[in-house]
């Protein structure tokens, strides 16, 4: 409990408010005495914060609830009752009302009353307070910005998020797919259900299938007793397959089935079960290409194709990239006890022309930094920890853009550039690459194999 929580007081007995208010002292509450209830009307709607109010009930208790009930933070309102009836206590209770104590009580009855409504009452409201948050983490909002076609996926995503349709997520590493697929479940009607998680770039191909479906005893070395997948895990809820062009065929055959039926066998077993999951998938690779070049299904792909979300790298969403910052700002600010931070000039310009391969993961994890080791009400250039020289500003160079040339092949060449002088910079080590570039290793082993750099000596 704060140190000296306010309570409003007003009783219709002066030396019985005295007492008590020389009683509430000692638990650190510190008592506002109202002599007239015009008065208690005034102090209540006044500047002073009440963790709580203690009223006579028959010399207008009930004006001073139905005010406590219109601030923003209301308090806990206790009324001390005469001779009213049951009936009474139970409209002040429905009324909202902490609770109703009859005459005649003890002063030590009133204030273990009054702190446990005040716990209560603050109790609630910090509850109320991480769902707010939480709603904002878990929203689509913080992901947004004025690109329009930002806005047109969330706009999609909004209206798809309580429905069957399965959905497709496709993007760059840390551009936001798993948030979005996170978005989607939190605000359908299977939210209180379970949002489960299959990483198929993080898996063996050859432990894929039995993580999603489970498996029986003994179905292969070390599988010592039936274990459910993650598919059952999920029932009634939602299903999240990331990085599913790392699916293996034989995978994605069964995959195609439990979507379309609902029905699969756990490894090693020939009994049929039936799951009821809503399925999205995401992937940092182009799957139409990747079925035109014989790696995934294309049936599988048209299953999960019903609803396409494109999300666009944050190098073409740079008006957003201020507004992003800002928003981490502040909420690592109050996570971690900063309030009052901002960006000085030089560091707001070097995030807005970063290029940001790691997209918005990095730069959240950037500012988290920031956040961190700054040691003056603003975050300095110094603080985020990117190296300038890796990620040239817009403008440096008037040799970038190429007639005839789109811009995916425009930027391939900064973007080898920056992963060999990171390659170099960390002696090769691909997963301190990695990790320094706010990218996981399947990323950027994909763009090492495509750029050509896998033949390199840095490997």
């Amino acid at each position: 409990m704060p140190n000296s929580a306010r309570v409003l007081m007003y009783l219709g007995d002066p030396l019985e408010a005295q007492e008590l208010a020389h009683a509430l002292a000692p638990k650190n509450l510190q008592a506002q005495l109202a002599s007239t209830r015009a008065q208690a009307l005034s102090l209540l709607a006044g500047p002073q914060r009440f963790a709580a109010v203690l009223a006579e009930d028959a010399f207008g208790g009930r004006d001073l609830l139905a005010r406590a009930r219109t601030l923003a933070a209301p308090p806990a309102v206790v009324l001390l009752t005469g001779f009213g009836t049951v009936q009474d206590a139970l409209a002040a209770l429905r009324e909202g009302a902490h609770e109703c104590l009859p005459r005649p009580v003890s002063h030590e009855q009133v204030v273990l009353v009054l702190l446990r409504a005040i716990e209560q009452s603050q109790l609630a409201s910090e509850n109320e307070r991480l769902r707010k948050a939480a709603r904002g983490q878990l929203g689509l909002e913080h992901l947004g910005g004025k690109d329009p076609r930002m806005q047109q996926v969330l706009a999609q995503a909004l209206a798809v998020c309580d429905t069957r349709a399965t959905v497709l997520i496709e993007g760059e590493s840390g551009t936001g797919k798993s948030q979005i697929a996170r978005a989607i479940h939190a605000q359908s009607s299977r939210a209180k259900a379970p949002f489960v998680t299959l990483n198929c770039g993080a898996l063996p191909p050859t432990l894929q299938e039995s993580e999603l479906f489970g498996h029986s005893r003994g179905a292969f070395t070390g599988a010592i007793k039936d274990k459910p997948g993650l598919a059952e895990a999920a029932h009634g809820g939602t299903m999240f397959l990331d990085e599913i062009s790392s699916a293996p065929l034989e995978l994605q055959v069964k995959l195609l089935r439990v979507i379309q039926e609902r029905a699969f066998e756990r490894v090693g077993e020939s009994k049929t079960r039936t799951v009821d999951v809503r399925w999205i998938a995401a992937s940092n690779r182009d799957l139409e290409a990747e079925v035109a070049q014989g790696r995934f299904r294309d049936d599988l792909f048209w299953r999960l194709n019903v609803v396409h979300l494109v999300l666009p790298p944050l190098r073409e969403r740079r008006d957003d990239i201020p507004t992003l910052a800002l928003g981490f700002l502040q909420r690592f600010a109050a996570d971690y006890g900063k309030s009052g931070l901002c960006f000085s000039p030089r560091a707001l310009a070097l995030l807005a022309s970063h290029a940001w391969p790691g997209n918005i993961r990095q730069l959240e994890n950037c500012v988290e930094r920031g956040v961190l080791l700054c040691s003056t009400s603003q975050v300095e250039a110094s603080d985020l920890g990117l190296a300038r020289e890796l990620t040239p500003a817009l403008g440096e160079s008037q040799a970038l853009y190429q007639a005839g040339k789109s811009l995916r092949d425009l930027l391939e060449g900064p973007e080898r550039e920056i992963l060999v002088q990171a390659l170099k910079a960390h002696g090769g080590n691909r997963e301190r690459t990695a990790k320094a570039l706010g990218i996981n290793r399947t990323t950027l082993f994909h763009k090492m194999r495509r750029l050509g750099l896998l033949a390199s000596t840095l490997s």
